[in-house]
């Protein structure tokens, strides 16, 4: 009897309606012009298939790329339901009913899917302000965000917060992608779903590593610096809890997961946590004094990689997961560099709690150098390594290099190409630019 509850709990969760009805509610409309679905839908017209591990698949077809696909289909076969012509029609993104006129802009999402390179159908936003509050929040799980944070804090701010950050970034997304792969849920349904973001469309969505970057870094944030940094714990907290609503909300107003996707992927992410937080200052210690880490930190960052990438078909997730381990390697080894010739040192234990500083426009316009400057280096070490990885590593393999996007669906190219060029620019955020900063005495 229970089991049936939760089992039902986990269908209302689940179901594209519930994501529809919020999209709606915050100013969403779908622009769909589709077909009535077939007599052998589910309840919430979404597709049913079993998963390669007899997991509930909806709206996917044979292969990853139609994990959250829009359903195109035509066949004559449809009939009619809720007593509308069995013919195309315009749906909102809840009932299926022909909908009044839009009022609002009619957009299209903001950036084609990274794998199939679909650009999505248009919608309809009525409010504006959400549309750009939840873009917002949806960024602060891309990969922009963290090419900008991460560096910033390290550059700026505290650098032990910056790189056990980081640790916690990595393990967390690196378990989160994993399991997506051993899952293998797809994305809600669209119809109803608005599919406001298409980027991330084809991959998996169960657990949502959005959610879980979401909840990992600002809570990891408050808790290391809350007692080493003097400000307000209440304020600190109240911030993390912001940041983390808004960034787990706004995986559902885009349309990339369903409301269990996100729970499950704070819950996930709590419980990640009670294990990582009080490991990281042992494992930072092992990687700033060990000399055996340099070797610890090269293998295990490979290994992990080469199991990620046999756990499922090649996709631009498996990209990412390589990415992360290699901007975590070189971060890890800048770490060890850093002790070993005495750059940077720690905090004693007599300096700490810090001050927050006041600010000022000098204070706000060295720190703004310092972080455009690094910028530019970061820049300029990924094309200089872009452009010389990918043809080096494909002649190395036998992989013909001509066509790029399809040399790196190749494990034996893209894993290398990731961990090389993430790896080295890792490595200049914690040692090229911080020691370019003595050089020019920018502290």
């Amino acid at each position: 009897m229970m089991t049936e509850k939760v089992r039902e709990l986990f269908d209302r969760l689940q179901d594209p309606q519930l994501v529809a009805r919020f999209q709606h509610l915050c100013g969403v409309r779908g622009i769909f012009k589709t077909p009535e679905p077939t007599q052998q839908t589910h309840q919430n017209g979404a597709w049913l298939r079993h998963g390669s591990r007899g997991t509930r698949s909806e709206n996917a077809g044979e292969g990853k790329p139609a994990a959250g696909a829009q359903r195109t289909d035509t066949d004559p076969k449809r009939v009619a339901q809720n007593g509308a012509p069995a013919a195309h029609r315009e749906l909102t993104g809840t009932t299926g009913r022909v909908p009044d006129p839009p009022h609002g802009s009619t957009v299209k999402p903001l950036r084609k899917n990274s794998l199939t390179g679909d650009v999505g159908q248009e919608f309809v936003i009525e409010n504006r302000f959400l549309f750009y509050l939840f873009t917002f929040g949806t960024e602060l799980g891309n990969e922009l965000f963290y090419i900008i944070f991460f560096p910033f804090i390290m550059w700026n701010i505290d650098v032990l917060v910056g790189r056990r950050l980081v640790m916690v970034w990595v393990w967390v997304m690196y378990l989160g992608q994993c399991t997506k792969d051993l899952l293998r849920w797809s994305r809600p349904a669209s119809p109803p779903v608005v599919k406001v973001e298409m980027f991330y469309n084809s991959e998996y969505s169960m657990p949502s590593t959005h959610a879980m970057s979401g909840t990992a870094i600002p809570f990891s944030l408050f808790f290391m610096t809350d007692g080493r940094w003097e400000y307000p714990s209440s304020l600190g907290f109240a911030l993390a809890l912001c940041w983390c609503l808004l960034v787990c909300s706004s995986r559902i107003y885009m349309g990339m997961h369903s409301v269990l996707d996100v729970i499950a992927g704070f819950l996930y992410t709590v419980v990640l946590l009670q294990f990582i937080l009080p490991a990281l200052e042992p494992v930072d210690t092992f990687n700033l004094t060990s000399r055996f880490a340099p070797l610890v930190i090269v293998f295990l960052h490979v290994g992990l990689g080469l199991l990620s990438f046999t756990l499922d078909t090649w996709s631009t997730s498996r990209g990412d997961t390589a990415q992360i381990l290699g901007s975590g390697a070189g971060i890890a080894l800048a770490s060890q560099v850093n002790y070993r010739l005495g750059l940077i040192p720690d905090l004693r234990a007599d300096q700490v709690p810090l001050t927050m500083p006041v600010l000022s426009s000098g204070l706000v316009g060295a720190a703004m150098l310092r972080f455009v400057l690094g910028v530019l280096v970061l820049m300029v070490t990924r094309a200089l390594m872009k452009a010389v990885t990918i043809p080096l590593v494909c002649w190395l393999v036998g992989v013909p290099g001509g066509d790029t996007r399809k040399a790196r669906q190749h494990m034996e190219v893209e894993l290398p190409y990731r961990y090389i060029v993430y790896g080295t620019m890792g490595f200049n955020v914690l040692f090229l630019v911080p020691l370019l900063f003595g050089f020019l005495q920018f502290h």
